[in-house]
């Protein structure tokens, strides 16, 4: 069966944070080795992954919120880290505009890293077993468990 389209994953990495930097290791392991790995003889995955060293856009963050298993009622509960600079509750902006802006000047108040699979519509923000899932997924697509 001939598909003309390859996945496209997209990661917004933060260097600066290891469970970013965990999270693009494990898309670059499934994309250049046996996935799983827990046996050599399964080929890799096959996608193409983007790597992008900046907060998504107020676009893309609604495309992104609509796209999470379970749709947040706030987008501020969706995207926003509990680091020390980001606002409280009460502060919180609650657009995604608003939330864009707010990235742009203090990267540090997203959850990172954020994983999207344009093609499929899933995504996982601040999440490593959601990105697993989306891994997962894609597996099956390509053992023909599901069609895709």
């Amino acid at each position: 069966m001939f598909n003309s389209f390859n996945p496209e994953l997209s990661i917004f990495h933060r260097r600066t944070s290891p469970q970013s930097t965990r999270t693009l290791d494990i898309l670059k392991a499934a994309v250049s080795g046996p996935y799983p790995h827990t046996d050599p003889k399964n080929p890799a995955l096959d996608f193409d992954l983007q790597v992008v060293e900046r907060p998504p856009t107020a676009d893309q963050l609604k495309v992104i919120l609509s796209y999470l298993p379970s749709p947040a009622t706030n987008p501020a509960m969706a995207f926003l880290s509990a680091h020390y600079t980001a606002p409280t509750a009460t502060n919180a902006p609650v657009t995604v505009a608003g939330i864009a802006e707010l990235a742009q000047k203090n990267p540090d108040v997203l959850k990172w890293p954020i994983v999207v699979d344009w093609l499929d519509g899933q995504a996982a923000v601040g999440d490593v077993d959601g990105v697993k899932k989306i891994l997962e997924r894609l597996r099956q697509k390509r053992d023909g468990e599901i069609k895709g």
